[in-house]
C-alpha cells in the first residue's frame, strides 16, 4: 500500500488529464461519424482500452475523410 503514496501525482495528474479529454472527444467524434474505417465498436474499444494511443489511432486511421 505504500506504493500508492510513492506515486509523484504532480507529474502523473497532467497526463490523466490529457487522456480523459482525448478519450472524450474520440468518443464523441465517434458516435457522430456515420461511416468509420471498421467497425465503431472496435474504435470504440480501441479507444478506451489502449489509454492515449488509441485515441490518436483512431484520429489517425479510424475516422473516413468526407471529401
Amino acid at each position: 500500500m505504500d506504493t500508492l503514496f510513492d506515486v509523484n501525482w504532480a507529474l502523473l495528474t497532467p497526463l490523466l488529464v490529457l487522456q480523459a479529454i482525448l478519450m472524450a472527444f474520440a468518443l464523441v467524434n465517434c458516435a457522430k461519424q456515420e461511416e468509420t474505417n471498421g467497425p465503431k465498436w472496435m474504435w470504440i474499444l480501441i479507444i478506451i482500452i489502449v489509454n492515449i494511443v488509441g485515441p490518436v489511432i483512431y484520429f489517425l486511421i479510424g475516422r473516413k475523410n468526407n471529401g
